[in-house]
């Protein structure tokens, strides 16, 4: 018996040991778990604690939050792109459309993000969650767009906002609605479409094979 007692000694006094950063990284890795199996409802302090073996206190001493905790699991499910400068916006584009695209098909990410948006229609605190996730997620894009404004390659009217959204949107929808391939070739030819100009020769034709029917003069009827 005294030898079992002082077996465990050790023990207890290592878990009490435990640095901030092996806490951190135990309840985090337990967080993820969680995300990764059953979404963000599935997440609650409790069960942080009971699996990884760290007290509720202390989990609340490092996040004031369960949000709070959320958010930083969630940043680093899939941490910011980094912007890339190739000196040329297709090329930067192209990059960061396949960095998204490959986390979409394998991240744990793109598991968790459905129950994010989900709970963010009912939670206001998860719904600034959600909108913080996405802007850091598309940064990036704004940030070589900004560069490639600066190299003279678009002008001022081109909306960046617009130019992200013709870019993530379809990413998106393949990976949640029609759960089609990602494949490179449909990414490098999203970009290019995304950075083409309207054709206004075809708009003008368009105009001109349909004109209005008001102020039209109706013509006599033939005897």
């Amino acid at each position: 018996m005294k030898s079992r007692l002082r077996d465990s000694k050790p023990v207890a006094a290592n878990a009490a040991r435990r640095s901030k950063d092996a806490v951190v990284a135990a309840t985090l890795a337990a967080t993820y778990e969680l995300l990764s199996e059953s979404g963000l409802g599935g997440v609650s302090i409790d069960e942080v604690s009971r699996r990884s073996g760290v007290a509720k206190t202390t989990i609340y001493r490092h996040w004031a939050t369960r949000t709070a905790l959320l958010l930083d699991a969630c940043s680093q499910l899939s941490p910011r792109p980094a912007a890339p400068d190739r000196g040329s916006l297709e090329a930067d584009l192209t990059e960061l459309a396949l960095v998204i695209a490959r986390r979409l098909h394998a991240g744990r990410w793109s598991s968790v993000i459905p129950s994010v948006i989900d709970a963010a229609e009912r939670d206001p605190e998860i719904a600034e969650l959600h909108s913080r996730l996405h802007a850091g997620m598309m940064s990036a894009f704004q940030t070589v767009i900004a560069q490639a404004r600066k190299r003279g390659e678009i002008g001022a009217e081109q909306d960046p906002t617009e130019i992200t959204a013709s870019i993530a949107g379809p990413l998106f929808y393949r990976r949640w609605f029609s759960r089609e391939p990602l494949d490179p070739e449909f990414v490098k030819g999203l970009v290019k479409r995304a950075l083409s100009p309207p054709d206004k020769t075809a708009a003008a034709g368009r105009r001109l094979r349909m004109p209005s029917r008001v102020g039209r003069k109706k013509l006599p009827a033939r005897p």
